[in-house]
């Protein structure tokens, strides 16, 4: 299948690395030309610099030949008019991101009815992670203002630090820690070590900073659940084969 993914967000990288595990064609478009530099070489998927809302951006990803169009940047706005393009092209099948509830029947309107909040889909992963009730106060997706992030530990100024030395933080909160491939819930005398994998929750606007405080490379590997829950819902609707 050929499938257009227009955004490199969370949800836009996560489902293409998916796909291309699964083997389908995919043509990624983002409009910052930083983070095209940067994962052109860790998908197999042709990445394209520009804007989808551009029809000749959309021509060159081949279109006309699509099975599926996904509209993935954090931008409702850009994600609708991105859609409707992509309809007037006669793609079969059109799904959009969404960050605000309220805009689900403008898409509706619009004829998009294949409508993914993810942060509610991260919500309940998180759920399943998080087992102290109390720590539900730090799920604070709103409206895209926060992330959660797996990330193997390398180098930086948290490494070889006890969780309590660091935590509580405004910004970010170390959820999970993950140790011969099994979950456990951090605690404040663990020591990060390099080559340890932790779940990170953390706001948005203070991510890249605070990741680079544990590695300078960040796994494609955000959101985990949220692959496995994605992708089940997309056979389930018959969307992917």
């Amino acid at each position: 299948m050929h499938i257009i993914i227009m955004g490199m967000s969370v949800f836009g990288l996560n489902l293409a690395s998916l796909l291309v595990s699964e083997g389908q064609d995919v043509v990624l478009i983002e409009n910052n030309e930083k983070k095209c530099n940067k994962f052109t070489d860790k998908l197999d998927a042709l990445v394209i610099f520009g804007n989808g809302t551009d029809t000749e951006v959309l021509e060159e990803s081949d279109i006309r030949n699509a099975d599926i169009f996904v509209a993935a940047t954090e931008n409702d706005d850009s994600n609708l008019l991105a859609s409707i393009l992509a309809k007037g092209f006669n793609v079969p099948e059109i799904i959009s991101q969404i960050s605000d509830p309220n805009h689900n029947q403008a898409f509706k309107d619009a004829g998009i009815h294949t409508i993914i909040n993810p942060e509610l889909t991260a919500a309940n992963y998180i759920t399943k992670l998080i087992i102290k009730p109390k720590l539900t106060d730090f799920v604070l997706f709103g409206d895209g203002e926060a992330e959660l992030i797996d990330v193997i530990i390398e180098k930086g100024k948290y490494v070889n630090k006890k969780i309590g030395d660091i935590l509580p933080d405004d910004n970010f909160n170390i959820i999970a820690v993950y140790e011969n491939g099994n979950l456990i819930m951090p605690k404040p005398e663990m020591i990060l070590k390099p080559g340890m994998k932790i779940s990170i929750l953390v706001k948005t606007e203070y991510a890249e900073d605070i990741l680079k405080c544990f590695t300078e490379d960040i796994e494609l590997n955000i959101f985990p659940g949220i692959k496995v829950d994605l992708y089940q819902e997309l056979q389930n609707r018959k969307i992917i084969k």
